[in-house]
């Protein structure tokens, strides 16, 4: 038997060489619990971007895995919202790509139970009147039509909701630009809640394939200023988290930000744009879809990465800042 050990030593290479974007290889067992962060007291926010496509089943999956997760919740009369971080129906986020698209699976309000959706528009939405179907089918929650941006409370917890297209896409204007972090200064000031958490499409900083966005820069310094806890994404289709950072990419353990995107709600899945993590880079995920479930209880979150097999990944935590 000594004869074949170097053929599996090379076999084990290339597999690790072929799997080296995830900075943790390891999951744990098919079995374990899919409610296995829990707060005492605390509420959930469940979800994923990039999700629906008429040609492939990966988006059922990952609505079954939401259902599935706010079944239980109900049950255990946890308040449970569902967000869906942008790109939310393939190709171009038109009348037709969210009827027959994003409406039989994520969207289907009658079959298992009520989703209370909170969306943010993707890049894809945009290819279609400027996201007017977008903006049609999620109605008021969406926020205003050509704006997109809104807020809510869950819990003890503030979201904030931004569109990120209207920083990186040059058919807004510096006007609209200037209107959005105006709001979200007033935002920020005006909240009451200790523990705050923003998302939107595009990240700031991603070791995929869109990779980094500086332009939103001046949206994380708002952001940072505020001592925001968290910030969720979306547009590159796998799953990353990254340490607390601070506008520049600075490790800041007091009161940086924590990043985590989460792209894999069913488009297709990719890699990631380089063998080498991005600076601060903590976790990587590819080739899974699942969605990112946040439990935020009081002064602290967890989260936790599910599977469409049900098995949990990177379950982390924090205190809010």
């Amino acid at each position: 038997m000594r004869r074949f050990r170097p053929l599996v030593f090379i076999a084990l290479v290339l597999l690790l060489q072929y799997c080296k974007p995830a900075v943790q290889l390891t999951a744990p067992p098919a079995d374990a619990p899919a409610a296995l962060v829990a707060l005492t007291g605390a509420s959930v926010l469940i979800g994923a971007g990039d999700i629906a496509r008429c040609d492939a089943q990966g988006d059922e999956l990952t609505a079954k895995l939401v259902d599935s997760v706010l079944r239980a919740d109900s049950a255990a009369k946890v308040h449970d919202e569902v967000m869906a971080l942008g790109d939310n129906a393939y190709p171009s986020g038109s009348a037709q790509d969210y009827a027959k698209c994003f409406a039989p699976s994520w969207g289907d309000t009658a079959k298992l139970i009520m989703k209370n959706i909170r969306p943010t528009p993707g890049n894809h939405e945009h290819l279609s009147n400027m996201a007017a179907p977008y903006y049609e089918y999620f109605g008021k929650a969406a926020g205003s039509p050509k704006k997109g941006f809104y807020s809510y409370d869950i819990g003890e917890w503030h979201a904030i909701v931004l569109n990120s297209e209207i920083v990186v896409n040059t058919s807004f204007t510096n006007e609209e630009r200037k209107e959005q972090e105006d709001w979200l200064k007033k935002e920020v000031e005006g909240n009451t809640k200790k523990c705050t958490l923003a998302y939107w499409h595009h990240p700031r900083y991603s070791s995929g394939w869109h990779g980094t966005e500086q332009r939103l820069m001046p949206i994380w310094q708002i952001l940072y200023d505020a001592n925001v806890d968290l910030v969720l994404n979306g547009h590159d289709h796998n799953y990353e988290r990254y340490l607390p950072q601070d506008p520049l990419g600075v490790l800041d353990s007091t009161r940086g930000i924590v990043q985590i995107v989460a792209g894999t709600g069913g488009g297709d899945l990719r890699g990631f744009g380089s063998s080498t993590p991005g600076k601060n880079s903590a976790y990587q995920i590819q080739g899974h879809y699942g969605v990112l479930k946040l439990t935020l209880g009081k002064e602290e979150w967890q989260s936790v990465f599910i599977d469409t097999n049900g098995r949990t990944w990177d379950a982390q935590g924090g205190k809010c800042h």
